[in-house]
């Protein structure tokens, strides 16, 4: 990949950005105070598509249901860039008692997806004024991160047939990194996704009598222990795992043996050999388990989001545009996590890399995400419109 990193003092384009920051941060604050879930970002794409297409962006609403594309071109270059930003919010009631918190009751932006959008925007705003480069910049807001593939159907509404890109990057915020440090790291960075529902049926019986029925509940107490054995004894040691039970539903009172169990899964893996592994396990366990009780059993299992892999090459310039606005101290290799990232799919059709933005330490941002009490931290907001410019500039250069 050949690139140009820009020679603009990283001070002088920040100095730039912060000038024009305070109107994002409002903006940010605008979405945070009215979150929408997965696909009912309807309020924010509508904000996002007016605000690009007054800075002269061709946009497109509507792709996989609430998202939007902005493309700017400049010059006859034939580098495609892409950028994408999340929208959606989670189904949280906010406890930040902020000015601008949420004013929809069990909804709330409690992952920063309201900053990575304020962000795409800041430097939409700046690229579109000041931005000198040559090719076609592609910025992507996504509906729908937060379990529900909106990745996925972006790409299968057509997103890289439409708008194609050499590369493809995001940014997610970190709580814990300080602001003014980012983090990547080559390869698998964030584990699969898949969600496992288990059916166990029995017989009812009075509770005094649990000889004339068959009780479920037994069973999946085994199951629940059981499981962490797959781990624990199957999967090699040194090949990362996690099955959570999030779930347990068998019975409502004191006296009855209940007919029905049913167990929710959470699993993750950080290579596809490894899921595909405990998919098969988990459905032999469980049957075997099932049998040996007297019961009846099934078991759905939704692969829902991929490993995502960031691709070397794409890394590596990522980690060089962040060391020219940064400085080489503060970026920093990042450790693989077992979350997940619907970014994933992205990046299995066009190669790029997936980043992290610090997001500050204790009181100043340290709240993690998905807390009641999380809000994204607008100090960090500048540094990431500027890294998405740098970024730009070096490889529409």
């Amino acid at each position: 990949m050949s690139i140009t990193l820009p020679t603009m003092n990283s001070e002088e384009l920040l100095a730039d950005i912060r000038r024009i920051a305070p109107e994002m941060v409002e903006i940010r604050r605008q979405i945070h105070a009215h979150p929408e879930l997965a696909f009912e970002e309807t309020r924010t794409s509508e904000l996002v598509a007016r605000k690009l297409a007054e800075w002269g962006y061709k946009v497109e609403r509507g792709i996989g249901g609430t998202g939007v594309v902005g493309q700017l071109r400049r010059g006859d270059g034939p580098a495609r860039l892409g950028i994408r930003a999340d929208m959606d919010a989670l189904p949280i009631v906010e406890r930040t008692g902020l000015p601008y918190a949420s004013t929809v009751h069990g909804k709330m932006h409690a992952c920063g997806h309201d900053g990575h959008t304020a962000i795409l925007l800041c430097a939409a705003k700046y690229l579109a004024e000041h931005g000198r480069f040559n090719g076609t910049l592609n910025l992507v807001f996504q509906p729908a991160e937060e379990n529900e593939g909106g990745a996925l159907r972006m790409i299968e509404d057509g997103l890289f047939d439409k708008y194609p890109c050499d590369g493809i990057y995001a940014l997610h915020n970190t709580p814990g990194l300080p602001v003014g440090q980012m983090a990547m790291s080559a390869g698998a960075i964030m584990a699969s996704f898949d969600r496992v529902t288990i059916e166990l049926q029995g017989v009812g019986a009075h509770g005094a009598m649990p000889h004339h029925g068959v009780d479920p509940m037994q069973c999946a107490a085994s199951i629940v222990l059981g499981l962490q054995s797959l781990v624990s004894r199957e999967v090699d040691a040194q090949r990362a795992a996690v099955v959570t039970v999030g779930s347990v539903q068998c019975g409502e009172v004191f006296n009855i043996v209940p007919e029905r169990a049913i167990l929710k899964l959470g699993v993750r893996c950080l290579e596809p050999s490894v899921r595909t592994q405990l998919e098969r396990r988990i459905r032999v366990f469980v049957e075997a388990q099932a049998q040996s009780y007297g019961l009846s059993s099934s078991v759905e299992y939704d692969q829902r989001y991929p490993v995502l892999v960031n691709r070397p090459d794409n890394t590596e310039l990522a980690r060089q545009v962040a060391i020219g606005l940064l400085g080489t101290e503060q970026v920093l290799e990042r450790e693989p996590t077992m979350g997940s990232e619907d970014f994933a799919y992205m990046l299995q059709v066009v190669p790029g890399a997936y980043v992290r933005l610090g997001n500050g330490v204790g009181k100043d941002g340290g709240c993690m995400v998905h807390n009641p009490g999380y809000d994204f931290n607008d100090e960090a907001l500048p540094l990431g419109a500027a890294y998405w410019i740098r970024l730009a500039q070096a490889v529409l250069a």
